[in-house]
């Protein structure tokens, strides 16, 4: 399965499983297993760079399985060959999305405005705390 132009994924690291999808579905809805399984095999993935397949563990957490797949469920629609379709969509918007590398970040420095008006907030808030405290001789005695 081609995913970008550089990037594609073993068809061996792909099993899909059909079962039966919960929701609407007619007639059909008890015996025909419309929804897809898709189960990709992370683990022992060969094709794809191991920079992609760490950031896709990383991205897609909630969908890998402590076997190491990736295992994705497609019931949106009422037919198998849409069902198929979309999982495998959705895989390859997975793979797109951690192939793109992480964008570095840019060491800032904070502006003379916010600087100043955090050093005037906490002069503020001293003074406040400052006004609750009692000294010795304050009360008049």
């Amino acid at each position: 399965m081609r995913v970008t132009d550089d990037l594609f994924i073993d068809e061996a690291d792909l099993t899909e499983r059909f079962i039966l999808a919960q929701g609407p579905g007619g007639q059909n809805v008890n015996k025909v297993s419309s929804a897809v399984e898709l189960r990709f095999d992370l683990a022992r993935n060969r094709s794809l760079p191991e920079p992609v397949r760490l950031r896709l563990a990383a991205q897609a957490r909630r969908y890998l399985a402590q076997s190491g797949e990736i295992i994705l469920v497609a019931q949106r629609f009422r037919d198998q060959p849409r069902n198929r379709a979309d999982a495998r969509a959705r895989l390859a918007a997975l793979v797109m999305a951690a192939a793109a590398p992480p964008k570095e970040r840019r060491a800032t420095r904070p502006t003379q405005g916010s600087v100043r008006r955090r050093l005037q907030a906490k002069s503020v808030r001293a003074a406040v705390k400052a006004g609750r405290s009692w000294r010795e001789g304050e009360d008049g005695e």
